[in-house]
């Protein structure tokens, strides 16, 4: 039997504001457990939320990049349910009235194909708190500091038929918050996550199966395992003669395996009705063209201006875009040495192969944009070789200063005296007779060789340019 996939995905982004959706209380990373939940975040007996507007402001951001309506009118409901690390009993969440209504998200697969996958809403929610095992034996710790933490929640329609089809989508939307400054997007401190629903049925066939969701996945390779292996659990139980049973899941990476955490609940099951303590979101017509005024180039955007502005190959463009904070370290060398194709050669290249092995972003990198600049300038102006530019990048990637500090330092700069090269080359040429009669006879690869032996008599500070003009003319002869 052939059997199709379907995927849709609820993305989880926590929103980069200063205070949670619905207090005062801090959002930052990593604080000692429970010293960021204020008496909102704690449900205490009295407490009333108050909106938190900025985070309001990023919604609508989002909203306007990927193409949808803005609801002019919008309402928070309580989500009912009872678990450890949710305080009030139930989440402050949207249902019926979202903030973001039908947008659409383009992806491109990995033959180039593109292809429009349906975003059904967005819509604001606060997070739960986090329940810690390892460290309680017996016991389960309670960390409420991300209580009331602001979350968009990003709903797809299920219009993915792979799993390389829903991780392009979510590298999408990861590189869109990212982009709108809305989200730091870091997947391993749970700022972006997502659930997968996953269902199969037969080719042809226009109902859908029953769905599995698999809970809080928060890596790409993660999610790409997760629902393989929940394509295949689901397909061996109907080709045995079984029924997929609708239920919540979790993915083990260690075992690879998805297993039942409980059965999935349907939206009545969590008795959703308007929140009282919450007024209905009004936002006006001159709050969103505030927000469409701050609006950065986005991606597909910037990939196009780079393509058609700087000469770049759609891999170059596609590479210097991966990140805003990348196109801008690109865009400051380019503009800065005035050569564009060298300043995506050595972003590209280099610098982004120290960055990875050193495991390090573009914005932690040791070597500014500006330090880059000045040592392509030097490329440029002949001090240097790009060979003894290497060199020049290793030191100051070590902290061993500028360009110039550096090629000052190790005295590197470039030997340009034709003099001194043809000095050079009339011993290289004496001491190696045989060769120069070959290359004399025909064997005109031999110039490598005497090009090679020039460098390394000129410790690679000879200009390899005159050195190829000038060994051709006394070869010649």
């Amino acid at each position: 039997m052939a059997w199709e996939t379907v995927i849709g995905l609820e993305i989880h982004t926590q929103l980069a504001t200063n205070s949670k959706l619905f207090s005062g209380a801090a959002t930052a990373y990593g604080a000692e457990p429970n010293t960021q939940a204020c008496e909102v975040d704690l449900a205490l007996p009295g407490v009333l939320p108050v909106m938190n507007k900025e985070a309001l402001r990023m919604a609508a951001m989002f909203g306007l990049a990927i193409g949808a309506p803005v609801a002019k009118h919008s309402v928070f409901a309580r989500k009912n349910y009872f678990y450890p690390d949710l305080p009030q009993g139930y989440q402050i969440s949207q249902f019926d009235r979202p903030t973001v209504e039908k947008g659409e998200i383009n992806i491109t697969l990995g033959n180039g194909e593109t292809k429009t996958i349906g975003v059904t809403r967005a819509h604001l929610e606060q997070d739960a708190g986090k329940s810690l095992h390892e460290d309680f034996q017996g016991f389960t710790g309670i960390d409420l500091n991300r209580s009331g933490t602001p979350l968009l929640e990003i709903v797809s329609e299920p219009d993915m038929r792979s799993a390389k089809e829903a991780v392009a989508y979510m590298k999408k939307i990861h590189e869109l918050v990212q982009y709108l400054g809305i989200s730091d997007g870091n997947m391993a401190e749970g700022s972006f996550r997502c659930d997968a629903n996953v269902s199969v049925r037969l080719v042809g066939q226009e109902e859908f199966g029953t769905r599995a969701e698999i809970k809080n996945l928060n890596s790409f390779r993660f999610i790409e395992r997760a629902i393989n292996h929940e394509v295949e659990r689901q397909i061996d139980i109907i080709e045995a003669g079984g029924e997929v049973i609708q239920q919540t899941r979790l993915y083990d990476p260690d075992k690879d395996e998805t297993r039942a955490m409980r059965s999935k609940e349907e939206a009545n099951d969590y008795r959703y009705f308007p929140d009282p303590d919450l007024l209905p979101l009004e936002i006006t017509a001159e709050f969103l063209e505030e927000v469409r005024k701050i609006l950065p180039e986005l991606p597909d955007q910037k990939r196009l201006r780079f393509k058609q502005e700087y000469s770049l190959s759609d891999f170059d463009a596609e590479v210097l875009t991966s990140s805003r904070a990348m196109a801008e370290y690109f865009e400051t060398v380019a503009q800065g040495c005035g050569d564009a194709k060298q300043a995506a050669n050595w972003v590209t290249g280099s610098l982004a192969a120290y960055l990875n092995k050193q495991e390090l972003s573009i914005s932690e990198s040791p070597v500014s944009a500006n330090d880059l600049t000045g040592m392509i300038k030097r490329i440029l102006d002949n001090t240097i070789s790009g060979n003894i530019a290497k060199q020049v990048f290793e030191a100051m990637a070590k902290g061993e200063g500028d360009a110039d500090t550096v090629i000052e330092s190790k005295g590197l700069k470039q030997i340009t005296d034709s003099g001194a090269i043809e000095a050079i080359i009339d011993e290289i040429i004496a001491n190696n007779a045989g060769q120069v009669e070959q290359y004399r006879a025909g064997k005109e690869k031999l110039l490598g060789f005497f090009v090679g032996q020039v460098m390394k008599a000129s410790r690679g500070k000879a200009n390899p340019g005159q050195v190829n003009q000038l060994l051709k003319q006394k070869l010649s002869g």
